[in-house]
């Protein structure tokens, strides 16, 4: 990734790594990890969207105290996510200048790179996770006693087999499926992918036509992990990675559904369309050689009316909404619509 992009990137097979620190923090702390405000930093790239489910559930559920945040520079070097956005290129809490140190504080010589979101422990400096998948569904369930006054249940108890059986189609065929058609190295598995992406699209599309959210009649996990690959998706999934049969302002109903989350207070007030494009188009430079970032889209039509309150539903089911952003996380405004 040397001068900012990664050469590698459509010239070698897809594959994505497996989480290497899946230790968990929970309430009885059974990993050595326990809850506890103030002691952790969660670390994500506002680029990333496996980090901005991160962000999202962070934000619905009133934790920005208790878990504090470092963003990292969209655009990585040879070393990854560095922290290029804070004065004197350091992290201020944790006092580096690359994520990578946190990671080589904890173990030494891990496979599958350096990734975002990551947990550090201040008190040590360590990399407490980078399991991005079981990160979320813990903050939701074991971070509860540190939630706000009136935060969402993001996954209720009740709805988890249905949730869990969303999610995983959605992961496999859509959050991970724009990846492996953009990186695919052959036509076949380019169209694969690609052919994957959109049947699965089509299929969530026949599912939110009738109802405003994917399971039950509030936001929950699920919505969040579909949301961060749809907000992305015509700024970088359709161009830039080849998932172009259509676009997401094309399809009526994703599109509504896109835009009534973004309008959601927790979902577009964390998004930063300016670090998507620059770190998708300048650091995969396998497949944009040129580094050149495009103009487009535009953005307004983020901030359209949606009109899917006419489905019902309740967005915090008995809960609010989370108060306002606190002001050394507002997205700048080139990054907003």
């Amino acid at each position: 990734m040397g001068g900012g992009g990664n050469d590698s990137y459509g010239k070698k097979a897809f594959k994505r790594s497996k989480s290497h620190f899946a230790d968990r923090i929970t309430a009885d702390g059974r990993d050595g990890w326990p809850v506890a405000a103030g002691r952790y930093r969660l670390v994500v790239s506002r680029a990333c969207p496996w980090a901005s489910r991160a962000v999202i559930s962070r934000r619905l559920l009133g934790l920005e105290d208790a878990l504090p945040m470092a963003i990292a520079d969209p655009i990585q070097d040879d070393r990854s996510w560095r922290f290029t956005l804070d004065p004197g290129g350091r992290d201020p809490v944790l006092g580096i200048r690359y994520l990578s140190e946190a990671y080589d504080k904890r173990e030494t010589g891990y496979p599958g790179g350096v990734s975002v979101p990551a947990i550090v422990d201040v008190p040590s400096g360590q990399l407490v996770t980078n399991d991005y998948q079981q990160l979320t569904l813990d903050l939701a369930t074991e971070w509860s006693a540190l939630h706000r006054d009136g935060a969402p249940d993001l996954y209720p108890h009740a709805l988890r087999d249905e949730i869990d059986t969303v999610m995983a189609e959605v992961y496999e065929d859509v959050n991970n499926g724009v990846y492996r058609a953009g990186f695919a190295t052959e036509q076949e598995e380019y169209e694969g992918a690609c052919a994957g992406v959109f049947r699965r699209l089509d299929m969530l599309s026949a599912r939110l036509e009738g109802q405003r959210y994917l399971v039950g009649d509030t936001i929950t996990e699920a919505d969040i992990r579909l949301f961060t690959t749809l907000v992305r998706f015509d700024s970088v999934y359709h161009g830039h990675f080849k998932c172009n049969r259509w676009k997401l302002t094309e399809n009526p109903i994703l599109w509504a559904y896109a835009r009534d989350l973004y309008q959601t207070p927790g979902f577009g007030d964390t998004v930063d369309f300016d670090h998507i494009k620059r770190h998708y188009y300048q650091v995969h430079s396998g497949i944009n050689p040129t580094r050149i970032v495009p103009l487009g889209p535009e953005l307004s039509g983020w901030l359209a009316p949606h009109f899917r309150q006419e489905l019902g539903g309740r967005p915090f089911g008995d809960g609010t909404p989370p108060g306002p952003v606190p002001a050394q996380e507002e997205v700048p405004a080139q990054g907003r619509p």
